[in-house]
């Protein structure tokens, strides 16, 4: 086995690590730089942009032939690590949920002519776009199979009626992908639509306030009520709406974890920073036993993220669903962030507190990792399932 990371990505981590340090994170510094949700202002965004474009780190997940980079997924998971060092690092490179993996699935099942419309303005980051698939109960969170949202045949159209929620970025989306009911077969009654913004028939009932800070476009909920879309603007097939989701979500997921390992590695590195020039009582903090075990667990566990992250991303480079690979990462991952942020907040005392660092914003954000794409119970549940399916097989190295 080689865990050398291949030379072209190595190059590319090192070139965003130092665009990072000398574009983003001063960005963090200013007020004036953050928007009224805690995020990068959009006029600031649009600027440092650019410099990503011009550097050529844009769209990483993206076709080559449509202006992005053409990464296979373990060259995400290395840049991504070091874009998300700062808390506006993947919003500048055009690798933030959840353009990022609606940038991926319609690049991978997308039409020419969907391609075209849908895909081509939000790689060139012209639009930003959402996916509408949670519904207020007893509609369907992670079983998408409790959908109650429908799409019922009119003509070569489709009329959709139902509601929504937690949609994420919906406030400030054009490109919509959405999932319906279309039957009420089990593995085949859900179909995947597109729509914009402008049509008929929908609307945002509100912008749901939660911790935040927020994505750009908040956490919404939506009403559809007579939205009609097109059969031509359908994904896949009629009944492939499972499909479309597992395709979609499984590498965002898995691209949540990477951006959440750079968070909780500059959370280290603000603790690190902080205890090697604190003294109290006369010793400096880092050279207190209790703080170098806090510290050693910190990097421990980062680590065997990095593992699990790195491993599924080579799994579905190899064409895998790695659906086992992935939850095992999502759920070390989320937790890790967690207690990175909240042990550097205990070593920064009352200054990890306040809003002097970062610290506090990757805190209240730190929170959802463990509820967003799946909740860590239901990973469990996976994980579960095919330790049932597989036996002593479950560990079988490859993909």
């Amino acid at each position: 086995m080689d865990f050398t990371l291949e030379a072209e990505f190595e190059a590319l981590r090192i070139k965003t690590k130092a665009f990072i340090a000398e574009n983003v994170l001063p960005l963090e510094a200013d007020a004036a730089n953050y928007d009224a949700h805690e995020n990068i202002a959009l006029p600031v965004l649009e600027k440092v942009r650019l410099k990503a474009k011009e550097a050529g780190l844009w769209a990483p997940q993206a076709p080559i032939l449509r202006g992005g980079m053409g990464l296979p997924v373990r060259g995400w998971a290395a840049l991504y690590e070091e874009a998300n060092r700062s808390i506006f690092g993947p919003a500048v490179l055009n690798c933030a949920a959840p353009d990022d993996g609606n940038i991926n699935l319609l690049s991978k099942i997308g039409t020419k002519a969907q391609q075209d419309w849908f895909l081509q303005p939000l790689i060139d980051g012209e639009v930003r776009s959402s996916f509408a698939m949670t519904e207020p109960a007893p509609g369907s969170g992670s079983d998408p199979s409790m959908m109650l949202t429908t799409a019922i045949p009119k003509g070569d159209k489709w009329v959709i009626n139902g509601r929504k929620w937690y949609i994420t970025g919906a406030e400030e989306a054009a490109h919509f992908i959405l999932v319906a009911r279309t039957s009420d077969d089990t593995r085949k009654g859900l179909t995947a639509f597109l729509f914009h913004k402008d049509q008929p028939g929908w609307h945002i009932e509100r912008r749901i306030p939660i911790m935040g800070p927020e994505e750009h476009g908040g956490h919404c909920e939506l009403v559809f009520d007579g939205l009609e879309i097109s059969d031509e603007n359908r994904l896949l097939e009629i009944g492939d709406g499972l499909k479309v989701t597992q395709i979609r979500l499984g590498p965002a997921r898995l691209t949540h974890c990477m951006r959440w390992l750079g968070l909780a590695k500059r959370c280290m590195e603000i603790a690190a920073e902080y205890t090697a020039h604190r003294h109290g009582f006369g010793v400096r903090l880092a050279d207190r036993e209790s703080v170098q075990i806090m510290m050693g667990e910190l990097a421990h566990d980062i680590q065997i993220g990095r593992l699990l992250v790195m491993h599924a991303a080579w799994c579905l480079d190899q064409g895998s669903f790695a659906r086992k690979e992935i939850s095992s990462a999502k759920i070390h991952v989320a937790n890790t962030l967690h207690k990175v942020v909240d042990t550097a907040i205990q070593l920064n005392g009352a200054r990890g507190y306040s809003k002097d660092t970062p610290l506090e914003w990757i805190y209240r954000y730190a929170r959802q990792a463990r509820l967003v794409d799946g909740a860590d119970e239901v990973h469990k549940m996976v994980l579960a399932r095919h330790y049932d399916t597989q036996g002593s097989d479950y560990w079988h190295w490859g993909a």
